[in-house]
C-alpha cells in the first residue's frame, strides 16, 4: 500500500497547518543526516520532507486527500502533436499518464501497478456497532475502454522512442579535469516508457486511462471503531502497462451518540433518579443499545449513593465482527436533589430532621430557598 503521509507525520488527517509543521520541525531534526547516521534515516528524511511539501499546500492536500499519493505524483509534459486534453489537463496532471508522449509518466517499462485511494466514511454509532450495509461513491482511473489501456488510436499503437531508441534511457558524457563522466538519466521524450504514442487514442486523449466515478457497496462489520481501515481490493486506480488496480482504503470515522460514551467494547452511560428512589430503591428504564430493544428496566438497590456505577453485563459493543460477544455497559446514577418542596413535604423532612437530630441550617440557607410557603 501506498505510504500515509499523515501516518508519517503522526498527525491527524484534521491536523491544522501549524500542527502538520510543528510535527515536521520535530521529525526532521530527528532523521537528519547530519544528526541521524542509522540504517534509512536518510530515507526516511526524504519522505517526512516529501509528505511536508503536500500537506502544507492547501490545494497539494485537498488532490492527495481525494486521490491518495495519485493526486500529487503527476508531472508535466507536452503532448504529442499538440493535441488537446479538452478540459481533462489538470485531472491527469494529477493522476498522472501512461506515456510520456502524453504528457509525463513513470519511469517504468513493464506493467505497474495502479495507486490505493482512500476515502473517509462517516457512520452512526449504531451502524458502527452492529454493522451495516454502505454505498460509497468516489473517482478513479479505469483503464480506456476504446484503446484498451494502449493509449493509441484504434488500428495503431506505440512506437519505439526515437531519442532512446526504446531503451528508456539517455547517455550524457561531459568531460571534467578529473576525466569523462559518463550520466544516465530517464528519456525525457518517453519518460522511460521506451515507447511513444503518435497517434492517440481520442477517448483518453492517449493516456491509457479515464476518471470514472464508480459507487460500490461496502460491508461493515459490527463493532468497527474510529480510525479503522477497510480495504476494497482492486478499487483504486487502473494498473499501467496491464499491471494490477490499486486498492481502496476506507478510513471510518464514528458519529457521536447523545447518551452513550464508548471506550473501546464498553459503553457508558448516565440515568438520574430521585432522592427518595435512592433511598428507597427503584426500578427504572434506561436507554441500552440494542436493535430491538430501546430501553431495559434496572433495578436501583435501596440506600444507593451519587455517582454509584452500575454493570450491565454483555450490553456493550461487539467485538468486532462477532455480535456474539459483547462488552459492558456501565450506569452511572445520578441523584436529582429538588430545589422546591410543597409545604407537606416540608413539614415531613422536618420530623425526619428531628427524629435522625440532624443538624442543619434552617434560616437563610438551604432549606430556607428550598422550602416554599405553599
Amino acid at each position: 500500500m501506498a505510504r500515509d503521509y499523515y501516518e508519517l507525520l503522526g498527525v491527524d488527517r484534521g491536523a491544522s497547518k501549524d500542527e502538520v509543521k510543528q510535527a515536521y520541525r520535530k521529525l526532521a531534526r530527528k532523521y537528519h543526516p547530519d544528526v541521524n547516521k542509522d540504517d534509512g534515516a536518510e530515507e526516511l528524511f526524504k519522505e517526512i520532507n516529501l509528505a511536508y511539501e503536500v500537506l502544507s499546500d492547501d490545494d497539494k492536500r485537498a488532490r492527495y486527500d481525494r486521490f491518495g499519493e495519485a493526486g500529487v505524483s503527476g508531472a508535466a509534459g507536452g503532448g504529442v502533436g499538440g493535441f488537446d486534453a479538452q478540459g481533462f489537463g489538470d485531472i491527469f496532471e494529477a493522476f498522472g499518464s501512461i506515456f510520456g508522449g502524453g504528457g509525463g509518466g513513470r519511469s517504468s517499462r513493464g506493467p505497474v501497478r495502479g495507486d490505493d485511494l482512500r476515502l473517509d466514511l462517516s457512520l452512526s454509532f449504531m451502524e458502527a456497532a452492529f454493522g451495516c450495509e454502505k454505498e460509497v461513491t468516489f473517482d478513479h482511473l479505469e483503464s480506456c475502454k476504446t484503446c484498451k489501456g494502449s493509449g493509441a488510436k484504434t488500428g495503431t499503437g506505440p512506437v519505439t522512442c526515437r531519442t532512446c531508441n526504446g531503451q528508456g534511457q539517455v547517455r550524457q558524457a561531459a568531460r571534467t579535469p578529473f576525466g569523462v563522466f559518463t550520466q544516465v538519466t530517464t528519456c525525457p521524450t518517453c519518460q522511460g516508457a521506451g515507447q511513444t504514442i503518435q497517434d492517440p487514442c481520442t477517448t483518453c486523449n492517449g493516456r491509457g486511462r479515464q476518471v470514472v466515478q464508480r459507487t460500490t457497496q461496502v460491508t461493515i462489520p459490527p463493532g468497527v471503531d474510529e480510525g479503522n481501515r477497510l480495504r476494497v481490493t482492486g478499487e483504486g486506480n487502473a494498473g499501467l502497462k496491464g499491471g494490477s488496480p490499486g486498492d481502496l482504503y476506507i478510513d471510518l470515522v464514528l458519529q457521536s451518540h447523545p447518551v452513550f460514551k464508548r471506550n473501546g467494547m464498553d459503553l457508558s452511560s448516565e440515568v438520574t433518579i430521585s432522592y427518595l428512589q435512592a433511598i428507597f430503591g427503584a426500578k427504572v428504564m434506561v436507554p441500552v443499545l440494542e436493535l430491538d430493544q430501546k430501553e431495559q428496566e434496572v433495578e436501583i438497590p435501596p440506600g444507593t449513593q451519587p455517582e454509584t456505577v452500575l454493570t450491565l453485563r454483555g450490553k456493550g459493543i461487539p467485538r468486532l465482527n462477532n455480535l456474539t460477544r459483547r462488552g459492558d455497559h456501565y450506569l452511572t446514577i445520578k441523584v436529582a436533589i429538588p430545589t422546591k418542596l410543597s409545604g407537606e413535604e416540608r413539614e415531613l423532612l422536618e420530623k425526619l430532621v428531628k427524629i435522625r437530630s440532624e443538624k442543619v441550617k434552617k434560616d437563610g440557607g438551604f432549606l430556607s430557598g428550598l422550602f416554599s410557603k405553599e
